[in-house]
C-alpha cells in the first residue's frame, strides 16, 4: 500500500476526527485504502421507475418521480410525525416520517419535484411510504435509474449518520484521486488470458457500476485477484517450508511390511499393494508429505490438510 492509501480518514471532507475514530473502532476502517476496499455487500436496483396508481403493499421497494404538494406535522410533540402528500400527476401517496422530523422539515420543500425511494405499506386502508429516501429531481437522475451500493455499518455508526449514503458520498469524494494512485496488480498475460478488466476500472465500478453486466465483470476480476494472491501465498509458504525443513528419508520399511503381511486378517489386493509401493517410494524420496489431522470442532468434525 503506497503513501496515499495509507493516509488516515480524518482529513476527508465529511469525515473528520470523530467519525474517523468511530470507523476505526466499529469496522476497522483506518486508512483510505481500508475505505476503498469496504466493498458494497449488495446493490439496490433503481434502474426503473413506478407509477403510484400501480403500487401495492406487495412491492419490495419502489422508485417514484413526483411533486410534494403539501407538508404537515401531526401529533403531540413527543409523538409527532411529518406527512407529505406526494403526486406523480396521476395519483397521490403519503410519505411519512416518525424520526428526524425537524431535519425533514428543513430539507423537504412543497412544490419541488423529487425522486423518492421506499417500500409501500398499507395503513388504514391506504398506501403510504414510511421514511423514504428522497433527492431533488435533476437531469441526471431523471434520465434513468442506477444500481445503488449498500455498505455494512453498525447501529452506533448509523446514530452518527455513517450509513450507506455516507459511504457512497465519501467514496465519490475520494475515488478520483484514489484511481490516480491505483496500480495494476496482475500480469498483463493473465488479464488477456482470462479476459479480465483492469484494476483501475474495477476499483471505480465496484462502488458505482453502471449496470448489472459491468458489475458482473468487476466482481469476476476482484474475485480472481483475491484467489490468485491466496494461491501465491500458499505456494510461498510451501516453498519456504521445504527450504527450511527438508523431508526425512525413511529407508527402513520393515515394520510396516511385517504388519500387513503377518497381522492383517486378510490379504491385500493388487491395487492396495501398488499404493503401498508408492508410499515406500515417497518415504525414501525425502520429499515433505502432507498429513491429515482429524478432530472435533464444535459439535462437528473437521479434517485439515497441511
Amino acid at each position: 500500500m503506497n503513501g496515499y492509501f495509507a493516509q488516515g480518514l480524518e482529513y476527508i471532507k465529511g469525515v473528520g476526527p470523530q467519525r474517523a475514530e468511530l470507523l476505526a473502532k466499529e469496522l476497522k476502517i483506518v486508512t483510505i485504502g481500508d475505505l476503498i476496499q469496504h466493498y458494497p455487500y449488495r446493490y439496490e436496483d433503481r434502474t426503473s421507475f413506478h407509477k403510484i396508481k400501480e403500487l401495492s403493499d406487495a412491492d419490495v421497494s419502489v422508485q417514484l418521480i413526483g411533486e410534494v404538494q403539501s407538508i404537515a406535522i401531526i401529533g403531540r410533540p413527543r409523538k409527532q410525525r411529518l406527512v407529505a402528500q406526494f403526486s406523480d400527476g396521476e395519483a397521490r401517496i403519503e410519505l411519512v416520517w416518525f424520526k428526524g422530523v425537524s431535519w425533514i422539515q428543513k430539507n423537504l420543500k412543497k412544490g419541488v419535484r423529487y425522486l423518492v425511494y421506499g417500500k409501500p405499506t398499507r395503513f388504514g386502508g391506504r398506501l403510504n411510504i414510511a421514511h423514504p429516501e428522497f433527492e431533488p429531481l435533476s437531469e441526471a437522475n431523471e434520465r434513468g435509474g442506477r444500481l445503488v451500493p449498500l455498505y455494512h455499518s453498525t447501529e452506533k455508526l448509523k446514530r452518527h449518520f455513517i450509513d450507506a449514503k455516507f459511504f457512497s458520498k465519501t467514496l465519490q469524494t475520494i475515488l478520483p484521486a484514489a484511481l490516480q494512485h491505483t496500480k495494476e496488480t496482475l500480469p498483463a498475460s493473465l488479464i488477456e488470458q482470462f479476459r479480465l478488466i483492469d484494476k483501475v476500472q474495477a476499483m471505480a465500478c465496484i462502488h458505482f457500476p453502471e449496470n448489472l453486466q459491468q458489475l458482473e465483470a468487476v466482481q469476476r476480476r476482484l474475485k480472481f485477484e483475491e484467489l490468485f494472491f491466496i494461491q501465491l501465498q500458499i505456494l510461498q509458504v510451501k516453498t519456504e517450508r521445504e527450504e527450511t525443513y527438508p523431508g526425512i528419508i525413511l529407508n527402513d520399511s520393515s515394520r510396516l511390511t511385517e504388519y500387513y503381511e503377518n497381522h492383517l486378517p486378510f490379504s491385500l489386493t493388487g491395487a492396495q499393494k501398488k499404493v503401498i509401493k508408492e508410499v515406500y517410494a515417497d518415504l525414501r524420496s525425502g520429499q515433505q508429505m502432507n498429513r491429515l489431522v482429524q478432530g472435533d470442532v464444535g459439535s462437528g468434525k473437521t479434517m485439515v490438510a497441511f
